[in-house]
């Protein structure tokens, strides 16, 4: 079956059940019932407590729950109270992210025109768009906004803006009849789209199709049937938590029955393998993560990246390729005047976008102004746009003609007394102006119409014949131009007002520049080893002129050519530019990197980018753009930087590194804590015919929740490492605890072990006393840990106060429950400076051993973390 661009306007009326005279009020009823409203309708319903119900669908949430019941089972009520306070946290933080998500749908609804003028019985009137039915016809002029999806049945010099829905920045001129080929939104000539904007001309056409059935409902759909996405960091603590859960119930199995041989009570037994288990269990992992997060959510609003979830931002520090849509993010969504072919010689013209600065040159030098004269007032006074303070109103291209105006200082005025109005079949506009006597006429048009049509050239100030020779010269030029994808116009006057005597004046080469930033950024995105490609509606040859200005290499691929690709997959190793591309194809291209294994970031502005945004591990809205990119993303470029991005990037990376320092932390600590306990009992240390360990299952507990906290959340503050953006992304499917980080925390662990029990061997005399340098020294020892990590990041040790201000909290309540009557309540005693003397010794062994043992796990590894 043909598409209905194909067909003739007899045969879509017919399709339709329509005619000319549009649908009687009865049969309009009838198609409303049928057809159901002009409205987008939400697909699937939110259920608060479900969605609320969902944030506890973790493993490390089972495994924190499971903490939870352990510590209120041995009494651990400041644990407990912790613990549950974290779960909470978060499971309400994921509860907002998901149900604001949702509003996407109800930002397209608003994109929808309130109401819209019909033919009802032959007669024009004002209906309520979302009661506008298939078959309805539409009256249309400059200045409204499309209902519904309609094939044009009469135009008159039409131009719609379909910037939000294809990504074509410069509005698109539309004609009446049938279209061969299969073709893409922004092809489609003959039709009109919801949600888009008529912006000059007038006419009227057939509704096609509304609500969910248009092509603003197909996105609304495609949003709609994504699921929910996984952020990487979410799997990988989803694999962590289950290690653990396994070791920590293979752990209080072990423990628990070596104690009952070795004669330990039953409930004393017990206990002592409950608090392990709880000292084990990295119950202060979700409280960094989320704070590391919260606090990087902060400094990345300074820098003009509003994050709207969350977790995006450790996301954003994996990706490894970011899809960005070229207009509005990578160029400025502005037309700007570029060069000038005029008096047989190329005049370039500085300056970006609609700011009247900037200069046209020569050669290198300042170019004669006065001799353009003609042609910059040419361009100026045959255009219908304007410039205001606010902005532009009217066509871009027009008003990039008299920002070069402006800047040539062209401030002349001649009444117009007549304007022919641009058609597709002449491609000329020309207008009639009094100067002088007589009026005088202007014409801006396709150059190769115009060349054929001008008799006579201006050449330096004076007027020549047009010679076959000349012109030629000119072809050239104009394709020289275009094949640098600049759009080129030719302009054209007679002082006689009489189209046979035409003066050639010039070209004139436009485009919509990209951002001055981007160039920069791209490089910097290369260096740290991040693909970047350029998604677009605008033609190839556009595409392409940008990618080579700003620096993305490879081949380039249209949305006519995705659709026969069998295979993308293999084709998107080498293409990084797409051009004439709709939505669907942007959501198969994001599909094809992720099979590719890719973490792929995705920007872009319009209704066309929400579907690919969505569907993206981290989707990135600029902040001009439309609220329904915004309200899709994870996060928004408030400046419309794109060089903002490779902030978020940085920041990203850091956090990510601050989560692998507490694993790193966390871990090994925890590792020594359990290996002490269990070498402990197996050999058997005893005073006094009894056996003892060197912790008290309050000194576990205490440790959990002094050098496990407060040192630990401090990490999350930590300053990113100097050349963090010199490194490569790491892996997608990379563990969160490496080779290089799993031997490090079993080698820490290891050496932590040995440090603590020969402390305790060593004043095994009196076992209150070992038992306080084992408690003590192990306090110590996780302090100095904290260094040995962070001298792998280059970090020294007044790099982060915030640590220093929660390490020196640390000793502090160490030193309190040492030398006050909390001792008796702790089990301990006061240390002599003697003791403390072998507790400094073995943290500098410590310190000087572990720093020596990580670089050659690195070696071997080859890994950084």
């Amino acid at each position: 079956m043909p598409f209905l661009y194909n067909l003739l306007a007899e045969d879509v009326l017919e399709q339709v059940g329509s005619s000319l005279s549009g649908l009687s009020e009865e049969e309009a009823e009838r198609r409303l019932l049928q057809y159901g409203k002009n409205v987008l309708e939400k697909t699937r319903k939110l259920d608060g407590l479900k969605i609320f119900l969902r944030q506890f669908k973790s493993f490390i949430v089972y495994v924190m729950l499971a903490a939870l019941a352990l510590s209120l089972a041995i009494g651990g009520w400041v644990d407990a109270v912790i613990i549950a306070a974290i779960i909470v946290l978060n499971a309400f933080l994921g509860f907002l992210q998901e149900y604001r998500a949702e509003r996407s749908i109800e930002m397209l609804r608003k994109l929808s025109s309130p109401t819209a003028v019909v033919l009802r019985n032959g007669k024009e009137v004002e209906v309520a768009a979302e009661n506008l039915v298939p078959g309805d016809i539409f009256l249309f002029e400059d200045g409204k906004k499309v209902p519904a999806d309609c094939y044009l049945l009469e135009v008159v010099e039409v131009k719609v803006d379909e910037s939000l829905l294809t990504g074509e920045s410069v509005p698109v001129e539309k004609r009446v009849g049938e279209l061969g080929g299969t073709l893409e939104l922004a092809d489609r000539k003959n039709m009109l789209f919801a949600g888009t904007s008529v912006v000059a001309g007038r006419g009227r056409a057939v509704i096609v199709a509304t609500g969910m059935q248009s092509e603003m409902g197909h996105i609304a759909r495609m949003l709609q049937e994504q699921g929910e996405k996984k952020i990487p960091l979410e799997n990988k603590l989803e694999q962590l938590g289950k290690k653990i859960s396994v070791a920590v119930l293979v752990l209080i199995a072990v423990i628990f029955g070596v104690l009952l041989l070795r004669g330990h009570e039953f409930f004393d037994g017990l206990l002592v393998a409950v608090s392990l288990a709880v000292a084990a269990i990295p119950e202060g992992l979700p409280a960094v993560v989320t704070i590391s997060l919260a606090l990087g959510v902060q400094v990345m609003l300074r820098r003009n990246v509003l994050v709207r979830k969350l977790n995006s931002v450790e996301t954003l520090g994996s990706t490894t390729t970011i899809a960005a849509d070229k207009t509005g993010t990578l160029t400025k969504n502005e037309m700007t005047v570029k060069r000038i072919f005029a008096n047989e010689n190329h005049y370039d013209v500085g300056g970006e976008g609609y700011s009247t600065k900037g200069e046209i040159s020569c050669e290198g030098k300042p170019a004669n102004l006065e001799e353009l004269r003609m042609l910059l007032l040419c361009g100026k006074l045959c255009n219908n746009a304007k410039l205001l303070d606010t902005g532009i109103r009217g066509d871009p291209t027009e008003a990039a003609l008299l920002v070069l105006a402006k800047k040539a200082g062209i401030e002349e005025e001649y009444a117009r007394v007549k304007e022919i109005p641009f058609t597709s079949e002449s491609k000329r506009m020309s207008t009639f102006h009094r100067m002088g006597r007589k009026d005088s006429l202007f014409v801006k048009s396709a150059p190769e119409m115009l060349i054929a049509d001008c008799e006579y050239i201006q050449l330096g100030g004076r007027v020549a014949a047009f010679t076959r020779k000349e012109k030629e010269r000119v072809l050239q030029v104009n394709n020289e131009m275009a094949s640098s994808a600049l759009r080129v116009l030719g302009l054209g006057f007679s002082k006689e007002g009489e189209e046979s005597s035409l003066v050639f004046l010039g070209l004139v080469g436009m485009i919509d520049p990209a951002r001055p930033e981007v160039k920069e950024a791209i490089a910097t995105c290369k260096r740290a080893g991040i693909r970047v490609v350029m998604i677009t509606g605008d033609h190839r040859l556009t595409a392409e002129a940008i990618a080579r200005e700003i620096g993305i290499e490879g081949g380039s691929m249209t949305g006519e050519e995705l659709d026969k690709a069998a295979e993308l997959k293999d084709k998107m190793r080498k293409v990084n530019i797409f051009a004439r591309v709709n939505p669907g194809h942007k959501v198969r291209i994001l599909e094809a990197l992720k099979m590719q294994g890719h973490i792929v970031a995705m920007t872009g502005d319009g209704v066309n980018d929400a579907p690919a945004l969505k569907k993206a591990d981290i989707g990135i809205a600029v902040g001009s753009g439309t609220d329904v990119a915004k309200e899709a993303c994870d996060m928004v470029l408030q400046d419309d930087c794109f060089a903002s991005i490779v902030a978020a990037i940085e920041e990203g990376r850091g956090i990510y590194d601050n989560i692998k320092k507490f694993i790193n932390y966390l871990l090994s600590c925890n590792l020594a804590e359990v290996l002490v306990i269990f070498f402990a009992i197996l050999i058997g240390f005893k005073v006094g015919g009894e056996i003892v360990v060197p912790f008290l299952a309050i000194h576990l507990l205490w440790i959990n929740l002094v050098t496990d906290g407060l040192p630990a959340l401090a990490l999350g503050v930590d300053p990113a490492m100097k050349g963090i953006m010199e490194r490569k992304p790491r892996e997608p499917d990379e563990a969160i605890i490496s080779r290089n980080l799993g031997w490090n925390i079993a080698f820490i662990g290891v050496l932590l072990t040995i440090a603590v029990l020969g402390l305790f061997w060593y004043n095994l005399d009196t076992a209150i006393k070992a038992q306080t340098i084992a408690f003590t020294a192990l306090v110590v020892f996780e302090i100095v840990r904290l260094q040995i990590i962070r001298q792998q990041y280059g970090l020294g040790l007044l790099t982060n106060k915030w640590l220093l201000v929660a390490v020196g909290v640390s000793i502090l309540l160490q030193f309190a429950i040492l030398y006050t009557p909390l001792s008796a309540f702790f089990g301990v005693v006061a240390l002599s400076l003697a003791d403390w003397l072998e507790i400094v010794i073995a943290g500098l062994i410590i310190y000087a051993v572990g720093l020596i043992g990580g670089s050659l796990i690195r070696r071997v590894t080859h890994q950084f973390d």
